[in-house]
């Protein structure tokens, strides 16, 4: 079992910066592949970025990538999203996720073993 806790989510007006974390306990956090989703309201949740194992490999959603960075601090149990040139279509709930592999490029629900809880990340314009 793995516990994920994000945090870092907040109001930011539109070309701002924020930084989500996500932090894991249980088993063995550098045995999984993590990812992040969003799911704004009325809408279905959606891939936004994941990382491998050992960090050396990630993948973006076209709509994020040249903005949105993830890392991972596997002595910290942690993965990162660096959120940079937010935009009021950015806002909705940001959840982390863990697949019980090493890599994956593409993710969907389904696919993920574990979730946080999610953390809200409101752009404004």
């Amino acid at each position: 079992q793995v516990q994920l806790v994000e945090s870092g989510g907040g109001l930011v007006q539109a070309g701002g910066s924020l930084r989500l974390s996500c932090t894991a306990s249980g088993r063995t956090f550098s045995s999984y592949a993590m990812g992040w989703f969003r799911q704004a309201p009325g809408k279905e949740r959606e891939f936004v970025a994941a990382i491998s194992w050992s960090g050396g490999r990630t993948s973006y959603a076209d709509s994020v990538k040249g903005r949105f960075t993830i890392a991972r601090d596997n002595a910290k149990n942690t993965v990162y999203l660096q959120m940079n040139s937010l935009k009021p279509e950015d806002t909705a709930v940001y959840y982390c996720a863990a697949r019980s592999t090493s890599y994956a490029s593409v993710w969907s629900p389904s696919t993920v073993d574990y979730w946080g809880k999610g953390t809200l990340v409101t752009v404004s314009s």
